[in-house]
C-alpha cells in the first residue's frame, strides 16, 4: 500500500487580495500544498489560526491595522508557528524583513515586483522550498521564552592588539582571521555572537545568505549594537582587529594576502551550491591564503554550502567549528559540515563566543 503524502497547510496573510490570490494559486498547483485559508489582516488570520491550524504562516509585514512584526511579537510566545515572510525589496520593507527574523520569522522570500509579474515563476519556487522548510522546524522555543542575558565577552582578548585607529591603523593589523558562513536563522546567530565580540577581536569575515540591501542594513544594524565595527564588505578592504567584514547580497567574497596584510575581494558570479555569496567561496580562500592562523564557524541554514570549504580549512591547520541541533533553526550546513570532517565540534550558540574565544587564545 503506498502511503500517502501529507499535505503542508498554509494560511496566507496578506493585505492585497491579488498577492493572497497568487500565492494560493501557486501553491494549490503543488499537490504537497494545501492552502486552508487567507486572510486580509492579522485580526482575521488570528481567528482562523486557531480554527484551521495551519503548519505554516506565509505573512506580509506592512498591513493595515496591526503590522505583521508586532503580530509576530504577540504570536510567537503564545502560539509559535513556523513563518515565512513574504516582502518589499525597498529599504523600509529589508529593515523590517530583518526584524521579522529577529522576532521569530523563519525565513522569507521577496515579491519579485510591484505588479508581481517579471520573476514570479523563481519566486514562486523559492517560496515553496521555504514554506517546507519552514513546516519541519521546531519554533517550540518560542513559547513563554524570556529573553536571554547575552554574552558580553571579555573586554579585551589576551594577546590581541585593539584596532583604535580605523582602517589606517597598522596597530589593527590582525594575524587570526575568523571566517563565518550561515543561512537560514543565521541573523539571530549572527547577532548573539557578534555581539558578544570583544572590541579586539580579530579580523572577521561573513557569509550570511541574502540579497542585496539586507546585508547592508544588516551591517549596520551590528555595528550599532556591537563592540566591533561591523560593515558590509567592499573590494580591498583590510580585515583587521576589531573589525566585520558581512560579504554584499550579490557579490562573492575571497580572503586574499598581501604582504602581511589581509584583503577581502568582492566579486560578480555564478552562483556556487545555489548562492551568492557563498561560503563554499570564503571557507575555500581562506584555507587556501590564511591556513592554520585561521577559524571557521559554520552556523544555521539549509543545505550544504561551505561543507568542503571548512573540510579544507581544516585539513590546512584551521580551527572549526558548526553550530549544534539543538540551537540551529535548520541543522543543515551545519551537520554537513560536522559529518564530511570540516568541523571539529558541535557548539550551543549560547557558548560560541566563549569556545571562538578560548580557541584564538591557544593559536599560538
Amino acid at each position: 500500500m503506498i502511503k500517502k503524502l501529507k499535505k503542508i497547510k498554509v494560511l496566507i496573510v496578506d493585505d492585497s487580495a491579488l498577492v493572497r490570490e497568487i500565492l494560493k494559486k501557486g501553491l494549490n498547483e503543488d499537490p504537497q500544498f494545501d492552502v486552508v485559508g487567507t486572510a486580509p489582516d492579522v485580526y482575521v488570520a488570528r481567528d482562523k489560526i486557531v480554527f484551521l491550524k495551519p503548519d505554516v504562516l506565509s505573512l506580509d509585514i506592512e498591513m493595515p491595522k496591526m503590522d505583521g512584526i508586532d503580530f509576530l511579537k504577540r504570536l510567537m510566545p503564545q502560539y509559535p508557528l513556523p513563518v515565512v515572510i513574504v516582502s518589499a525589496m525597498a529599504a523600509p520593507g529589508a529593515r523590517a524583513t530583518l526584524e521579522a527574523l529577529e522576532s521569530g520569522a523563519v525565513d522569507f522570500v521577496l515579491k519579485p515586483s510591484v505588479r508581481l509579474g517579471s520573476g514570479l515563476s523563481e519566486m514562486m519556487k523559492e517560496f515553496k522550498s521555504k514554506l517546507r522548510m519552514a513546516s519541519e522546524v521546531d519554533v517550540s522555543k518560542w513559547k513563554r521564552q524570556a529573553k536571554a542575558q547575552r554574552y558580553a565577552g571579555p573586554k579585551v582578548l589576551r594577546g590581541q592588539g585593539r584596532n583604535t585607529g580605523g582602517s589606517q591603523a597598522l596597530a589593527g593589523t590582525t594575524d587570526k582571521v575568523i571566517a563565518i558562513g550561515a543561512s537560514t536563522g543565521g541573523t539571530v546567530a549572527l547577532r548573539k555572537m557578534i555581539n558578544g565580540f570583544p572590541a579586539n577581536m580579530p579580523g572577521t569575515v561573513v557569509v550570511q545568505h541574502m540579497p542585496p540591501v539586507f546585508t547592508r542594513m544588516f551591517a549596520d544594524g551590528l555595528s550599532g549594537t556591537s563592540a566591533v565595527e561591523v560593515k558590509e564588505a567592499e573590494s580591498g578592504d583590510r580585515v583587521l582587529t576589531g573589525r566585520v567584514l558581512i560579504a554584499p547580497g550579490d557579490r562573492h567574497m575571497e580572503v586574499v594576502r598581501s604582504g602581511g596584510r589581509y584583503l577581502v575581494e568582492c566579486r560578480q558570479g555564478k552562483k556556487v551550491n545555489g548562492h551568492c555569496p557563498s561560503v563554499e567561496v570564503l571557507f575555500a580562500s581562506m584555507a587556501e591564503q590564511v591556513g592554520s592562523n585561521a577559524v571557521g564557524v559554520m552556523l544555521t541554514g539549509m543545505g550544504r554550502d561551505g561543507a568542503d570549504g571548512m573540510l579544507a580549512m581544516r585539513q590546512a591547520g584551521a580551527r572549526t567549528f558548526a553550530q549544534d541541533e539543538a540551537s540551529s533553526v535548520v541543522f543543515g550546513m551545519p551537520r554537513a559540515a560536522y559529518e564530511t570532517g570540516g568541523a571539529e565540534r558541535l557548539v550551543n550558540i549560547e557558548d560560541i563566543d566563549r569556545v571562538l574565544i578560548r580557541t584564538l587564545e591557544e593559536i599560538k
